[in-house]
């Protein structure tokens, strides 16, 4: 069997791609409660996502949905990762209310859900960075999965991670208006 060079290449990041969920796991959490779903996009799902990005574009007039959507659109996968804004239970006061009930009323999210989202995140990347396989953090595609329904509805806090390889990284030298590609 003789594998070309793409399929490789695919392969690779949809391998890359499973580790990074299970980094994102096994991630240390602060609160010792695990409020973070992570999920890998392809094919026409992520298509779809590119698309919703693309509307949120329209909506909005923020140039950076469809500069994204380009990117989304150019990479082999995307890691979605988001927090539950489910409160942890007790009155720390970190997020600046007074008890977890005041903050739930305001729409606020827990500190710990949010700072734990970030070390999955770091995780994750690293785990791609190690295989090298081109990413970049985007909270723009996060938008987008939550605008999609990837999420439960109690997630409002998400980041994407497309992944991408080829002879030059997607993620560099981008303007508005350019996406490059090889």
């Amino acid at each position: 069997m003789i594998k070309n060079m793409e399929t490789a290449e695919r392969d690779a990041v949809l391998r890359v791609a499973d580790g990074m969920v299970a980094a994102a796991r096994t991630a240390p959490k602060g609160s010792g409660k695990d409020k973070v779903i992570s999920m890998v996009i392809t094919g026409e799902d992520k298509d779809k996502l590119a698309v919703t990005m693309r509307e949120l574009y329209k909506e909005t007039g923020i140039e950076i949905y469809n500069r994204d959507a380009g990117n989304v659109d150019a990479s082999h996968a995307v890691v979605l990762m988001g927090a539950k804004a489910e409160p942890f239970g007790f009155a720390c006061g970190m997020c600046g209310y007074e008890n977890c009930g005041k903050m739930a009323k305001a729409g606020a999210n827990c500190v710990f859900n949010i700072t734990d989202l970030g070390i999955a995140v770091g995780s994750a990347v690293s785990l791609a960075a190690d295989n090298r396989i081109d990413n970049r953090v985007m909270y723009t595609v996060g938008q987008g999965g939550i605008r999609m329904g990837c999420f439960p509805k109690d997630v409002r806090v998400a980041y994407g991670i497309p992944l991408y390889t080829g002879s030059k990284s997607i993620f560099f030298d981008r303007n508005a208006g350019a996406i490059l590609l090889d």
